[in-house]
């Protein structure tokens, strides 16, 4: 009965009309079969390939090839055709694309860890853009196709990000460039990740056509802790700290009145006035630190006894300094007043009754 006969395939070919299909599986109808002679046709920036019982046979470069056992060597091979065989026959046929797909883009997901020789661990982020192809088809299919109907860029996205992330972080460590310097260094960083990544895509049958690095920054805390460590590093000497505490302080305290209005500006020039003395007294402490113990009064023990004299009045014992006795009011005689005998003139202390050079009584 007619309608039991296998239909017979004449043309294979695969019109790609999308922009992100890297592998198509052309579909062959139940009971159909290639006619030997049928028409293969490859267009650019494609490869064909024959399937034979799971085995990758035959593999065609661009252009128009008429199937038949001279074209077919291993999948005659595999069937153990002999020449001229004419006969129709059942295999899977995929097309590869091998074309470019560009403005792919990266980026680190998570901070990405880096040694610099002055500020030790530090962490950075990135993104770029990359381009990549198929460059070998029949490994390609053997590792990542397998058995699909079609293969998708979305597919192999994250291990493609994946691969160049971990590319940039060895180049980043292997150049040994400061952190100071990233910004210097992106096309250098991105050739060496180049090199890395491609090695690693080799083995999927994929080809890193172009690596783009276009941005590699700290992150904000890192970028804060290489802010503080650069600002004390810059600090060559006490005075040019109390320079630079003096301004910091005063940069601060005029942005903070300038929000304020001018209400605040009283208070604001008081600010300023305390900022530089903070600074002169923290560059004084650095230059000098032992020069705010010579300033420093003497401490009186504890318990030491004041000086003493007895009052003119009572004779009580009263402080030396006292202006006026405690027990009976009489004022007391000036510390540093002296008494002069009124025979010879000379002058004796002021408690003395007598004096100490003649013996009158004073």
């Amino acid at each position: 009965m007619a309608f039991l006969k296998n239909q017979l395939l004449k043309v294979i070919e695969w019109e790609d009309n999308t922009h992100d299909t890297m592998a198509y599986k052309y579909p062959i109808p139940p009971k159909t079969e290639i006619m030997m002679g049928s028409q293969l046709i490859v267009r650019e920036s494609q490869v064909g390939i024959l399937v034979s019982s799971g085995k990758i046979a035959d593999v065609f470069e661009p252009g128009r090839y008429k199937l038949n056992t001279g074209n077919m060597p291993v999948l005659t091979k595999l069937r153990s055709w002999k020449y001229g065989f004419n006969s129709p026959f059942v295999c899977d046929v995929y097309f590869i694309n091998t074309k470019q797909f560009i403005n792919q883009k990266w980026g680190t997901g998570n901070p990405v860890m880096m040694r610099d020789q002055d500020f030790g661990v530090v962490q950075f982020r990135g993104y770029g853009i990359y381009s990549f192809k198929v460059s070998d088809a029949a490994v390609f299919l053997r590792e990542l196709l397998g058995t699909s109907a079609s293969y998708k860029v979305d597919a192999i996205m994250e291990q493609l990000k994946r691969s160049i992330v971990s590319g940039i972080s060895e180049a980043v460590a292997a150049s040994n460039i400061p952190a100071l310097d990233l910004a210097m260094k992106y096309s250098a960083i991105g050739d060496k990740a180049e090199e890395i990544v491609k090695a690693d895509l080799n083995k999927m049958g994929i080809a890193l056509v172009n690596l783009v690095v276009e941005n590699l920054s700290l992150t904000e805390e890192s970028a804060k802790a290489l802010n503080e460590r650069t600002r004390m590093n810059i600090l060559g000497n006490a005075q040019e700290y109390t320079q630079f505490a003096a301004a910091d302080s005063m940069k601060t305290i005029a942005e903070n009145a300038h929000k304020g209005g001018g209400m605040n500006m009283a208070g604001t020039a008081m600010q300023m006035g305390a900022g530089w003395a903070v600074g002169n007294t923290f560059g004084n402490a650095i230059s000098n630190p032992n020069a705010g113990a010579a300033q420093t009064p003497p401490v009186v023990p504890m318990g030491a006894a004041a000086p003493t004299t007895t009052c003119p009045a009572c004779h009580a014992t009263i402080n030396v300094n006292a202006k006026f006795c405690p027990e009976c009011g009489a004022k007391n005689a000036p510390v540093n007043a002296s008494k002069y005998c009124p025979s010879c003139g000379k002058a004796n202390k002021p408690q003395a009754k007598f004096c100490a050079d003649c013996g009158t009584k004073i």
